[in-house]
């Protein structure tokens, strides 16, 4: 997985009743855009430090995520 700062990161629920998150991501661990990321969620305006599993995808920036 890779990313650049201001792409959406889309982390489905692995759960029933989990809820998506959607965040923008503004920083990467890496020059080659690999993980971790620095996010800040739309749901919180939190900013976390992730490793992203399975359940993530990225949106590139300028794409919306698509609704559920």
């Amino acid at each position: 997985m890779n990313a650049q700062v201001g792409d959406q990161i889309v982390l489905e629920g692995t759960h029933l009743g989990d809820s998506r998150r959607i965040g923008v991501i503004v920083a990467v661990g890496h020059p080659d855009g690999s993980p971790p990321y620095e996010v800040r969620w739309r749901d919180s305006d939190r900013t976390t430090l992730i490793f992203p599993g399975p359940e993530a995808h990225i949106t590139p920036s300028g794409v919306a995520a698509a609704p559920r």
